[in-house]
């Protein structure tokens, strides 16, 4: 498979902080330096800041690489370095094919024109030749569902509208390769649903692509592997899953495993101590992500220190990205109705496959006894480890052929029966 964009070394300086104004004319131009040298000055004072650091990749043909990170880790400098809209301060890029960009929607928009008018300015813009935009005119303006307005002039459109019919104009390019910047922060609902359609279908033609977004859940479904930016230089590259579930799990200050190799600093009573807790597939590994159709194990192990002390089980408690409870979940097992007898133990709790919805998972985990009228807590951690549910799109769970983000904490794959007359 040949390479569709390479990268090596890529760096890119600003300097923030100039003294001097960008549009100054000669006279203050002279002043300030007069002013400079009386003060003993060599030149203006500035910051120089990496947006960034020696960021090396390659992109095989036919792939599609998502970049995510923090806002000012890099990602719009990267895209506008491989659209050429800026220069590197040092390293090069080799990109092989036409390529097309969706950074700025909307960008050729002229708010006198109308609707008609301005796909065919503003697919010049974005480098489609003529003929080409009457080809694909009654596609991309159906697309935008704005056919009644076509004739009015954009200046009487919403921000909506406009945005829909940018997109569509962006969306029907051919491109060998396709640079694509958080087009789905716009929009409502039916609005990103149909963009993430879009893109699929493009992703499925075959198209190189390069999608920057927050959107981890887009991120998740649409890309093949994903770069993780930090101040300019990438912190982790793999499968998108992984990823994305590593990058949540740093925002939300967790991870998928939790080891106390120090007693005294495990979460403990008189009676029992945590000794770790574990997100676990079913061959026993310790996962970061989990294909939604996939069963999933929270793994408590624990110690009982004493057999005269309450008769303790495991309990959890999971959450969703938006601090929605899912679920408690209790370990119900007869063995836990009496004090088991002290000593090492490790329960695994199994959570079924097309059940929970996308998204990043965070669970509390611990020991409990029953007391009245509330649960006794023992040894417990909050936030204790955390993972991504990730749908591969693939249309045989829940969501089917549905593009969209399904709402619930819980997304569990039905059966259904139909009677027929």
């Amino acid at each position: 498979m040949s390479t569709a964009i390479t990268t090596e070394e890529l760096s890119k300086s600003y300097r923030i902080g100039e003294l001097h104004s960008a549009y100054g004319t000669l006279r203050d131009t002279l002043a300030a330096a007069a002013r400079r040298m009386a003060r003993g000055e060599r030149g203006s004072h500035y910051e120089e800041i990496w947006a960034l650091r020696d960021v090396s990749f390659e992109v095989p043909e036919g792939q599609v690489l998502g970049v995510i990170g923090k806002n000012g880790a890099g990602k719009s400098t990267l895209l506008k370095i491989l659209t050429r809209i800026t220069t590197p301060t040092s390293g090069r890029v080799e990109i092989r094919g036409r390529v097309g960009s969706l950074l700025e929607v909307g960008t050729g928009f002229h708010p006198e024109l109308t609707g008609r008018e301005n796909v065919f300015l503003n697919g010049s813009v974005l480098g489609m030749k003529r003929q080409e935009i009457q080809r694909k005119y009654d596609e991309i303006v159906e697309f935008s569902g704005v056919e009644r307005f076509i004739d009015t002039p954009v200046k009487r459109y919403s921000s909506g509208m406009s945005v829909r019919l940018a997109f569509a104009v962006a969306a029907h390019l051919e491109p060998e390769i396709l640079l694509i910047d958080e087009v789905l922060a716009v929009g409502d609902a039916e609005f990103q649903r149909k963009c993430l359609g879009r893109m699929e279908d493009l992703s499925g033609s075959g198209r190189t692509i390069v999608f920057v977004s927050h959107q981890m859940q887009a991120v998740a479904q649409l890309c093949d592997r994903a770069i993780l930016l930090e101040g300019g230089s990438i912190a982790l590259d793999g499968p998108s899953g992984d990823v994305v579930a590593r990058y949540l799990q740093e925002v939300g200050g967790s991870q998928s495993s939790r080891f106390w190799p120090d007693p005294d600093d495990a979460p403990h009573d008189e009676s029992t101590r945590l000794r770790s807790i574990r997100v676990v597939d079913e061959g026993g590994e310790t996962i970061d992500a989990v294909d939604v159709r996939a069963p999933v194990g929270i793994e408590i192990a624990f110690t009982i220190l004493r057999s005269d002390g309450p008769a303790v089980f495991p309990k959890l408690k999971l959450w969703d990205g938006r601090r929605n409870v899912i679920c408690n979940a209790l370990d119900t097992d007869p063995r836990w109705v009496e004090t088991p007898a002290p000593g090492e133990y490790t329960s695994t709790a199994w959570i079924p496959g097309n059940l929970l919805n996308e998204g990043l998972v965070t669970v509390d985990a611990g020991l409990v006894s029953i007391g009245s009228p509330k649960l006794r807590p023992h040894a417990g951690c909050v936030d204790a480890v955390s993972f991504h549910v990730q749908d591969p799109g693939e249309g045989d769970t829940a969501r089917g052929r549905f593009t969209g983000q399904l709402q619930g904490v819980v997304r569990p794959l039905l059966q259904w029966t139909t009677d027929e007359r």
